[in-house]
């Protein structure tokens, strides 16, 4: 990995070139799916860009190149070896067994397949074994789950896990444009007429908006349970206990937690930070050398989880610490072109 996260051996480009189609490809995950595939220089042959019929029509830049998006149908699909899906859950739930149907492989950003027994749900640097088991359709993880895993997976190998609480910032961004456009409506309007919320429960500009989705009738969000199924599939722990509160901050991009962790066996913050710093994708800013913490700030246009504030729970109950990862790039688009990769890096990408 550079600097910035990104993959510098350029492994996946020794395959063949692929026909990848991108559904959702005007979206914000969209966007950002397409500027990860030219950095990592992902081999292709042929890039269809599909969307809903409301976007069908458009162009998008790629390579130097205007491409016009077109409708995702399922005759769209025909030939093509890779899909990705960034779009909701409604079309991944259609069209990817469409998809599939027609002999492409399809990594979906939705919620629709990943508690799904036979769907691999996948964090390349985590859990890239469960890849070899697809039959199809793999699924990519919640962008506030990838960040997580991330900083827990290497906790997990030293010193085994035994519980978690999580307090998640999450940036307006993991709402999509809508998110972007309220705060910034509500950031940019003068005193008293800000338009009211409607993306989020309450206004987000100078607040802070403790859920993130609709409420189960136990008072849970549906983005809190996602993160502790989730969480549990990809480390393989079905009875981990996890406790999680999501809130909204008003931050563009970067998700944050705040992570209070019971480990197994004895971990004290050294060891904890080396194991961190030694797993691939993570950073580790270390305080004790200055007045450095991580912040959203740190991982804007980078694809690297980082981690600080590990310290001693006062609590006596384990350690606690402090995570951020892009939730547009790793925590989505980085998350799922790295599937791709390394479904070909194992020979899992065939027709």
């Amino acid at each position: 990995m550079d600097s910035t996260g990104r993959r510098s051996d350029r492994r996946a480009s020794e395959g063949r070139p692929l026909s990848v189609a991108v559904v959702g490809a005007t979206g914000a995950v969209g966007e950002v799916l397409l500027d990860v595939l030219a950095e990592r220089e992902f081999p292709l042959r042929e890039l269809r860009l599909l969307a809903s019929g409301r976007s069908a029509g458009t162009y998008l830049s790629y390579g130097g190149r205007q491409l016009r998006v077109l409708e995702a149908r399922p005759e769209a699909f025909e030939g093509a070896d890779l899909v990705f899906f960034a779009a909701t859950g409604d079309l991944s739930h259609t069209l990817a067994p469409e998809a599939v149907a027609r002999g492409a492989v399809v990594i979906d950003k939705s919620s629709s397949w990943r508690m799904s027994p036979a769907v691999p749900l996948v964090v390349p640097e985590v859990n890239p074994e469960a890849l070899d088991a697809h039959s199809g359709i793999v699924a990519c993880p919640n962008c506030t789950t990838i960040g997580v895993v991330m900083a827990l997976a290497p906790l997990q190998r030293t010193a085994g896990l035994e519980r978690v609480v999580a307090t998640t910032l999450q940036a307006v961004s993991g709402a999509g444009r809508d998110g972007i456009e309220e705060l910034e409506a509500q950031r940019s309007a003068r005193a008293g007429e800000a338009p009211a919320p409607s993306t989020f429960a309450a206004p987000i500009h100078d607040n802070v908006v403790p859920l993130c989705d609709a409420l189960d009738d136990d008072g849970h969000a549906a983005e809190e349970i996602k993160l502790v199924h989730e969480t549990r599939k990809i480390l393989d722990l079905a009875s981990l206990p996890i406790s999680v509160t999501c809130v909204r901050v008003p931050v563009a991009v970067g998700h944050s937690t705040s992570l209070l962790v019971s480990t197994t066996r004895p971990l004290d913050p050294a060891a904890a930070r080396e194991a961190l710093a030694a797993f691939p994708g993570v950073e580790v800013v270390d305080e004790s050398r200055g007045d450095v913490v991580p912040t959203p700030a740190d991982v804007v246009g980078r694809d690297t989880v980082v981690v600080g504030r590990v310290r001693s729970d006062t609590g006596g109950q384990g350690l606690a610490l402090f995570q951020v990862a892009n939730n547009l790039r790793k925590g989505a688009a980085t998350n799922a072109v790295q599937i791709a990769e390394t479904l070909i890096e194992r020979g899992l990408l065939t027709r």
